[in-house]
């Protein structure tokens, strides 16, 4: 009796597991992976904070962190002080931003030296940084998508035309490939039928970031379109008389998801540090917006008297990025535990 009451639970077990789908049998995979569940509640945080950014701006820091404050004060345990402080090291020239308060409220993080509060800049650059980073994947992962499904699918001319413009975008280094983009197109108006880019807008970065990451996205799509296309279950709709287009939206495409959604994560970690690099440069996110890589570089002549006007976004994209190679490990092992795909 003990041994029939045992085994039912055994049973049904066993029998929810032969039902279940492929995507529930992944998503409760995922959920065991505690590395990765923990990496997607801090990415759930950055994203919640940063968009916070107008309330702490308005109510808790009170200022407007893109307006200079060079002759602006602040009270701090009573006592009223410029932002800007006379330098206190050499010769004493010059004026010093005033440090981190470390307390929930103006100056958190201190001032750059403009006299703007690097707390409020951080995260209206973090809204900056993640939205670069989410629409550019998004575009590479649309394009990348069509070119090797394309490629793969159809074969032939097609496939030789695409293979070699990935091979052309291939053969320049990513961070070469980005700068020349930015360069060329950061003064100038770039129109694609009815749309139009101005250099100042954040299209331009979305669109360079997005362009130079498709040939590592499509390349691998392309190859498992093409295994796909010998296997059994294809062999076996062409001979039941199956279109073409039937084949590739029924039977292609439902198992091309799969390898995408491992690449996004990954893409947007990517992403995130070369759109930080090319803000860095001056030549991704334009004043007045502001992005974690522009804070860098703001900072980066206080390195010595206010060293975490600098540390503080570099800390952000460090946790950001790691956070989202954990969660992407984690989704690839769900997903495909067999996939050896590394990019960079």
């Amino acid at each position: 009796m003990n041994s029939t009451e045992t085994g039912r639970p055994e049973a049904r077990t066993g029998q929810a597991n032969a039902t279940e789908g492929p995507w529930a049998t992944a998503l409760r995979k995922l959920r065991c992976d505690r590395a990765a569940m923990t990496a997607l509640v801090v990415l759930v945080l950055i994203v919640a904070v940063c968009l916070l950014a107008p309330f702490y701006a308005r109510h808790v820091a009170v200022t407007d962190p893109f307006v200079t404050n060079l002759n602006g004060t602040v009270v701090i345990d009573g006592e009223e002080r410029p932002v800007l402080e006379p330098s206190t090291t050499g010769l004493g020239l010059g004026l010093t931003p005033i440090g981190p308060t470390w307390r929930f409220g103006p100056f958190m993080l201190g001032a750059d030296n403009q006299g703007r509060d690097v707390a409020a800049r951080m995260l209206y650059g973090g809204r900056n940084s993640l939205f670069i980073a989410a629409a550019s994947t998004t575009l590479c992962l649309v394009l990348a998508t069509i070119v090797g499904t394309t490629a793969g699918f159809f074969g032939g001319v097609p496939d030789t035309i695409l293979s070699r413009i990935l091979d052309v975008l291939w053969a320049f280094p990513i961070f070469l490939l980005a700068i020349s983009l930015s360069i060329v197109l950061l003064n100038q108006t770039l129109s694609i039928g009815p749309l139009r880019v101005t250099s100042g807008s954040l299209a331009l970065p979305i669109f360079i970031i997005g362009i130079v990451y498709v040939p590592y996205v499509a390349r691998p799509i392309r190859g498992h379109v093409q295994t796909l296309m010998g296997a059994e279950f294809v062999t076996a709709a062409v001979g039941l008389g199956a279109s073409p287009w039937r084949i590739l939206i029924k039977d292609i495409l439902p198992n091309v998801v799969p390898r995408i959604v491992v690449f996004l994560p990954l893409i947007l970690a990517l992403s995130m540090i070369i759109e930080s690099a090319l803000s860095f440069l001056s030549i991704g996110v334009q004043p007045p917006d502001a992005s974690w890589g522009t804070i860098i570089q703001d900072g980066q002549g206080l390195l010595y008297s206010r060293p975490v006007v600098a540390l503080a976004p570099g800390i952000a994209i460090a946790v950001t990025v790691l956070a989202l190679n954990i969660f992407g490990d984690g989704v690839r092992d769900a997903l495909d535990p067999k996939s050896t795909v590394r990019i960079g």
